[in-house]
Formats: structure tokens, C-alpha cells, sequence
């Protein structure tokens, strides 16, 4: 009994330490309290929906059941439809008026 108490224990610990890298985060907590997350790599799992390539911006709409956020990379733009996961940090992509854009620069880190 007490060594599966400390296993459980262990996982509890180590699950904890994983933070972002072990649980996406639902694009809907983002958008709705982007200054929680401005300038913190987070994580998304979702469909992408739409990708853009102009000049110097590359990026992709990602969605998943809490909402559609936006995802700037230099990597090669993921298949309109494909599911994936996707790790970045938050930034304010640009403010009109009191409408602000909020956006995933993609992380260079391995996921």
C-alpha cells in the first residue's frame, strides 16, 4: 500500500513539472485572458482551417472546440484540415480600436 502511494505521488510530481509541455491549452482561455498568457509558450491541438502567405507573414488558423486563434511559423505551412499540435508563444498581433488580433509565434522547439 505505502509503495503505491508514493508512486502516485511521483506522477503527481512529475505531471506537474511537465506544466505546458504535457496539456494543451484551450484557444478559448487564450482569447479570452490573452494578458494570462502574452509573451508564455503554450501549446494548442486543433484543425487547421486556413493558411496565409504574404510577403513576410506565414502562418495558419488552428481551431479546436473553444475557439480560432492564429499561428505565425517559418515552417512549412501544415494541409488546411490537418489535425495537430502546435507550441508558441502569445502575442498581440495588432490592435484596431479596442479589437485586438492575438496570435502564436510559433517555438523553434522540438515538440
Amino acid at each position: 500500500m505505502q509503495r503505491s502511494r508514493i508512486i502516485v505521488f511521483l506522477l503527481v510530481i512529475i505531471l506537474l513539472g511537465c506544466g505546458e509541455g504535457f496539456f494543451a491549452t484551450p484557444i478559448g482561455s487564450i482569447l479570452k485572458n490573452p494578458r494570462d498568457y502574452e509573451g508564455k509558450l503554450v501549446k494548442v491541438n486543433g484543425v487547421v482551417t486556413e493558411n496565409l502567405n504574404i510577403f513576410i507573414i506565414k502562418g495558419f488558423k488552428i481551431k479546436d472546440k473553444t475557439g480560432e486563434i492564429f499561428v505565425i511559423t517559418d515552417r512549412i505551412l501544415p494541409r488546411e484540415g490537418t489535425e495537430a499540435t502546435f507550441r508558441g508563444y502569445v502575442n498581440e498581433g495588432f490592435s484596431i480600436g479596442s479589437e485586438q488580433v492575438i496570435v502564436i509565434m510559433e517555438s523553434s522547439q522540438k515538440k
